[in-house]
């Protein structure tokens, strides 16, 4: 399948989603935020956040890599870093219900970006196209994003698309100042007939979605 253009450089994105113990999830957060510094030593985190509306009691937290050697060196790091290894491994494991990891790119047409101010909430929108790769969708998809960035009701921080995992899956994350000022943009979105139309072209090749809102930890760079 032809997976289309990607970003002139070798940099690549691991996302990785954990499913904690629902009686557990305060305990890890603060885990995380106590802990954290020894993993950030050792590579990129763009970031961190918990969920709270569209599911409960997960995590999301992506990665940087240069290239997969480099991804490779760093987990060879992390199994003999005693710090990491002894005070957040050990005792997260058990918290933890499930983990899931994908390795995606930036589409070549977004560079990722940041909010205008710290406080507000992200936006994770997973869309799951039809097969065949930006080759047949790209254009439709980039277009429909496009129009929702121009009605400025939003930020657009990152669109990803997975090369390991779910293939034909992009991932689109979002900023806005709160739940309602999301509410009250897509309200808008939703009248405006250019993205009605551009949305109208993109959902012919769209076999499902979904969303998460989801709100930065301390340790976030992306807050």
């Amino acid at each position: 399948l032809a997976t289309g253009p990607r970003q002139n450089n070798g940099f690549f994105y691991e996302i990785r989603t954990y499913d904690i113990k629902p009686a557990k999830m305060k305990e890890f957060l603060e885990l995380v935020n106590k802990y954290f510094h020894f993993r950030t030593a050792h590579s990129e985190l763009v970031g961190f956040w918990y969920s709270e509306l569209g599911a409960m009691n997960k995590v999301f937290h992506i990665w940087k890599y240069d290239n997969f050697a480099h991804r490779t060196a760093v987990r060879h790091a992390l199994a003999n870093d005693k710090d990491w290894q002894g005070k957040f491994i050990s005792a997260a494991l058990p918290m933890i219900e499930k983990q899931h990891n994908e390795i995606a790119y930036l589409v070549p047409w977004c560079q990722l970006g940041k909010p205008p101010k710290e406080g507000g909430v992200y936006e994770w929108l997973t869309f799951q196209m039809k097969p065949g790769g930006p080759a047949l969708w790209g254009e439709a998809f980039q277009a429909a994003v496009n129009s929702h960035v121009n009605t400025g009701y939003t930020s657009l921080i990152g669109v990803f698309h997975t090369e390991y995992g779910l293939l034909n899956k992009v991932h689109v994350l979002w900023w806005n100042e709160s739940p309602d000022h999301r509410a009250a943009g897509r309200h808008r979105a939703h009248e405006d007939a250019r993205v009605v139309a551009a949305v109208r072209n993109s959902v012919r090749f769209l076999e499902s979605q979904q969303n998460v809102l989801l709100i930065p930890l301390q340790c976030s760079p992306l807050k």
